[in-house]
């Protein structure tokens, strides 16, 4: 159950067996328009709705962390396909590099579930890991939506000198550290991963970029979040009724991105996640010294 408690259902309202009273009392008008507003943002930015929604869940509506980026994880993966679906159809994807990506995030984000799993931590010990792996992630996709043009001039032609093994080993090393990321934080797969593969491919174009990005976030997320599902760590229903505003977001928000500077919109996500980060570390969510000594003695035993 999300949102407000259901009102007493009218039992004359089921039809084909389905209680649409109760159902349409779950769809706190709240959710639907966060998953909006993500869904704009989204559509403008490029960026995954990992480091918009998960945050959001947290801070504004007091999701539990750990139950946040189980059902963002999911969440991104369905909102995902469909653009890997519309990419694929207009060629716009390096396989290649989606193979690497993944031979390298899969197995991780597997290993990194189970350890999870079998950390066996508190309900504190796990709040804390998983606000510093966000804050971490959140830092780093902040820093790669700001500096991508520095960091590009930078390493770009030195980069470019790589040979193709060297280029295919550093793209599984960039899928493994996707991987622990994502499947922690459900961030990192939109910015960080369109800065790496731009470092590692100078020469595909950006629809291809971007199109080979979102083709890899779609088995991570998926994998990551039965993970989370095995865990339970998926609110179902929350799921369903972001789904509900994330998708007309995304169409407007595609549409209005042309309209928008992109360095305009780049700084200004930059400048949102920082703060969000800020907040989350500064102990709002129970990132305490006390709740980072819970977790260190979890881990010890």
């Amino acid at each position: 159950m999300i949102g407000r408690e259901p009102k007493h259902p009218d039992p004359g309202a089921a039809i084909l067996g389905v209680n649409w009273n109760l159902i349409l009392d779950m769809i706190d008008p709240l959710y639907v328009a966060s998953g909006f507003g993500v869904g704009v943002l989204v559509g403008m930015t490029g960026v995954g709705g990992g480091s918009l929604m998960t945050p959001l869940l947290i801070l504004l509506f007091g999701i539990h962390p750990t139950t946040a980026v189980g059902t963002d994880l999911l969440y991104a993966a369905a909102t995902k396909t469909g653009g890997s679906f519309v990419h694929g159809w207009a060629r716009s994807i390096h396989w290649p590099a989606v193979l690497r990506l993944a031979s390298g995030s899969i197995p991780a984000s597997i290993l990194t579930l189970v350890a999870m799993s079998q950390l066996d931590l508190n309900g504190e010990s796990e709040r804390s890991l998983v606000n510093l792996v966000l804050c971490f992630a959140l830092l780093l996709t902040a820093i790669s939506l700001i500096f991508r043009k520095t960091i590009l001039d930078r390493y770009r032609q030195r980069l470019e000198k790589l040979d193709d093994v060297t280029t295919a080993r550093a793209t599984v090393v960039v899928g493994v550290a996707l991987g622990v990321l994502v499947s922690i934080s459900s961030v990192g797969a939109g910015a960080v991963g369109v800065t790496a593969l731009l470092l590692l491919y100078p020469r595909l174009p950006m629809a291809s970029i971007v199109g080979s990005d979102i083709a890899h976030a779609v088995p991570l997320t998926l994998v990551a979040g039965i993970g989370h599902w095995a865990m339970g760590a998926i609110d179902w229903p929350l799921m369903g009724v972001l789904l509900i505003g994330s998708v007309p977001g995304i169409v407007i928000g595609s549409y209005c991105a042309v309209r928008v500077p992109e360095k305009v919109l780049r700084v200004a996500l930059a400048s949102v996640l920082i703060v969000v980060a800020a907040k989350l570390a500064s102990g709002e969510l129970n990132l305490s010294p006390e709740g980072m000594m819970a977790f260190a003695r979890s881990a010890a035993h």
